[in-house]
């Protein structure tokens, strides 16, 4: 049991630190806005993995793995989806990403409350889930919806933690990033790159 849970933590925390829609968003939110917003919409991010793990521990995400036909639509509009966000990212103006000008202003209510959507309906989240959470569960004794809600809790732990320093160390150095001409390129081009990454994950 400890082995397998521990395998789980090694899992989720690269995961967290992976590059990717929900992390690069709270970058950003935390270097134009400040520390307090990104942490906003970590919580927000966070919460939205309480939907996903009930589904997944009452069955539902269950049943539509077991669906091989509706997966597959799942996968391919996730997929498809990814791409279309980093063809949006691609014919985006760079500067738009790090500019106070340019960038809406949100209280802490509104960015967690986009986060938690943002999570909901995040197909790697839910993908994540439905072909992971399965290979993990630990004990042939403990009821499978505690065994679930278990892994579930401590995938949003890792999450919250991971997530919470990039929020800090990001508020903290927004200033000298936004100095940085160059980093509203650099940032463009890491979601492109990391969005057709997990399109093709998906679909692999």
């Amino acid at each position: 049991m400890a082995e397998t849970l521990l395998s789980f933590i090694a899992a989720t925390f690269v995961l967290a630190l992976a590059p990717g829609p929900d992390n690069i968003f709270v970058l950003t939110q935390s270097i134009v806005n400040g520390k307090k917003y990104g942490l906003a919409t970590v919580f927000g991010l966070i919460s939205g993995c309480l939907i996903h793990t009930t589904l997944l521990a009452f069955g539902v995400s269950v049943i539509i793995k077991e669906s091989e036909n509706l997966f597959f639509l799942i996968k391919l509009f996730g997929a498809l989806y990814l791409l279309y966000l980093a063809y949006k990212v691609y014919k985006s103006d760079p500067n738009i990403i790090l500019s106070e000008d340019k960038v809406t202003k949100k209280s802490t209510k509104q960015l967690f409350k986009q986060g938690f959507i943002m999570n909901v309906l995040n197909p790697k989240v839910s993908i994540f889930f439905l072909a992971f959470f399965p290979s993990f569960l630990f004990s042939n004794t403990i009821n499978p919806i505690i065994q679930f809600y278990t892994l579930g809790f401590i995938f949003m732990l890792i999450s919250l933690v991971v997530f919470s320093l990039i929020a800090v160390l990001a508020g903290s150095i927004s200033e000298k990033i936004k100095k940085n001409n160059k980093i509203g390129f650099y940032l463009k081009w890491m979601q492109v790159v990391v969005f057709i990454l997990i399109a093709i994950f998906i679909l692999i």
